[in-house]
């Protein structure tokens, strides 16, 4: 493991090569541990482009907090929105503002579903429902973020204890919270010595199968802990309940001897073995924030005032305090430390409305966790927005049903190398002889054309980067990607190519 893991630093289709094969939680651990910072760093930037082309930064945004008014809650839920950020539901506040409003907690995020459409991922969710915490819990003020590490527990001895009965007492809108949801976070922190930091395994477990047969996302929360054996069974415990996304918490919680270097290596680490393909964080010191973003890490849970997770990330040691408003200041962090040419950094509505289209396109039964060849059709971001309202409003001109009855001929051109493609591919396999794929990156194209090779039995034909090629060698030329500019400007220069869009 230790010699491919070496390879795939530097040589990308090695890194495919890892990408695509078994793993051992233990083993990648350990060979990743010998790498320098540098080296995983980069290694975890070659697996963000797995699968091909997701190698999306966004911010998921924490609207609410138990002591704020509906209608800022509302308001907060409908800013995120408008800029395309998933919102991250702690449960327990939206069903402590209900309860201030003489309402249930099902009623609040009934009206939030209303006047949203982005993903709704949710946290803080036990057996009976939302959890709920006494007072001093929901209004604390962040001690040991401000505080620093190492984490001792809680400074004040006072989690993980829950208001039972206040649970129970939703319990029939149990199934319904998650209905609305577009993805379910649990914690398995009380597996890796943070037994009064969160709930026992066995009712993440229970969370984690209810998420499942719902056909939502799955996250699984971890501490970075002392950077080895920490990790290793929160990665081992993700893998064993189906966890598609990793979420990994530093700050107090990184009580390792070098802070970034296993904040690095951890987000590395993940970006290989969380079957997703999604690293995100739920807690980091700002540091941790900026060593994350160049080793990969997919997303940061931010927050508006008050919100717990506005505090978390993004600030440091003596700064880090509820109250804080946080999503600026990560988006600013972001742009400082991500250079991506393809996507707004952080991702922004626009590239959430593209992606919804390639979801609708090809169908829910082919994207992840399904595979065409030996690779998933896109990540936890594609399982996770067919669940959303946006994709059920989104519109298209075609699905990769409707692409048999447009093509007459038996050579077609695929313009764009990524999901779509392979999708239209496979569908039209029995129908053509020969299938060019053209795709603006090369290695792309290439790794395309040798996973349908492996999964088709029409010639698939390499067109070099060239789309003009490929669509004077073929009879008709598909244009697979969902982002309007990029149809728009392929349609202008290939005269009948076919938008589906």
């Amino acid at each position: 493991m230790q010699e491919i893991i070496k390879e795939a630093i530097n040589d990308m289709d090695a890194a495919l090569e890892l990408s695509r094969s078994p793993k051992n939680v233990t083993e990648i651990v350990d060979a990743i541990s010998m790498l320098s910072t540098e080296e995983a760093m980069k290694l975890g930037m070659n697996f963000k482009k797995f699968p091909l082309g997701c190698d999306l930064t966004e911010v998921v945004v924490g609207t609410c907090a138990s002591d704020i008014e509906k209608k800022d809650l509302l308001g907060n839920c409908i800013l995120a929105n408008m800029i395309g950020a998933s919102i991250h539901i702690c449960a327990y506040a939206f069903a402590d503002i209900a309860e201030a409003h003489g309402m249930r907690g099902i009623d609040i995020i009934r009206e939030v579903s209303a006047v949203t459409d982005v993903p709704l991922d949710l946290d803080h969710f036990g057996h009976y429902g939302p959890m709920r915490f006494p007072k001093d819990i929901i209004g604390c003020y962040g001690e040991c973020y401000f505080k620093g590490p190492p984490f001792e527990e809680c400074p004040r001895e006072r989690i993980h204890s829950r208001l039972i009965d206040k649970e129970k007492e939703e319990e029939k809108d149990r199934d319904e919270w998650i209905k609305l949801s577009s993805s379910v976070a649990v914690n398995l922190t009380s597996e890796q010595g943070g037994e009064g930091h969160a709930a026992p395994l066995k009712e993440a477990e229970e969370i984690a199968r209810l998420a499942k047969s719902s056909g939502k996302g799955l996250e699984a929360i971890m501490f970075i802990g002392d950077g080895y054996d920490d990790l290793i069974t929160g990665f081992e415990k993700a893998i064993d309940i189906g966890a598609d996304v990793f979420v990994l918490e530093g700050g107090p919680f990184n009580i390792s001897q070098n802070r970034l270097d296993s904040f690095a290596k951890a987000v590395a680490m993940a970006r290989i073995l969380a079957p997703g393909k999604v690293v995100a964080t739920n807690g980091a010191y700002e540091d941790e924030c900026r060593v994350g973003l160049r080793a990969g890490l997919n997303a940061i849970i931010t927050g508006f005032p008050k919100n717990h997770h506005g505090y978390m990330c993004g600030y440091s040691p003596g700064t880090a305090r509820r109250g804080n408003f946080g999503l600026p200041r990560v988006i600013k962090i972001m742009q400082e430390e991500v250079k991506c040419q393809t996507t707004s950094i952080p991702v922004q509505r626009g590239e959430l409305e593209a992606l919804a289209r390639a979801v609708k396109i090809v169908g829910t039964e082919n994207i992840y966790p399904n595979k065409i060849g030996y690779l998933p059709v896109g990540d936890a971001h594609w399982a996770v927005l067919a669940n959303s309202n946006l994709y059920n409003k989104i519109t298209i001109e075609k699905t990769v049903k409707d692409i048999p009855e447009v093509i007459n001929g038996e050579s077609v051109s695929l313009l764009g190398g990524r999901f779509v493609s392979w999708a239209v591919a496979k569908e039209i396999d029995d129908l053509v002889d020969e299938i060019i794929i053209s795709d603006v990156d090369p290695w792309v194209e290439k790794s395309t054309v040798t996973n349908l090779r492996e999964e088709l039995s029409s010639d698939i034909i390499s067109a070099g980067s060239d789309d003009k090629k490929a669509a004077l060698n073929s009879k008709n030329s598909i244009i697979t990607s969902t982002v309007p500019y990029v149809v728009n400007k392929i349609s202008r220069r290939i005269s009948g190519a076919i938008p589906m869009i």
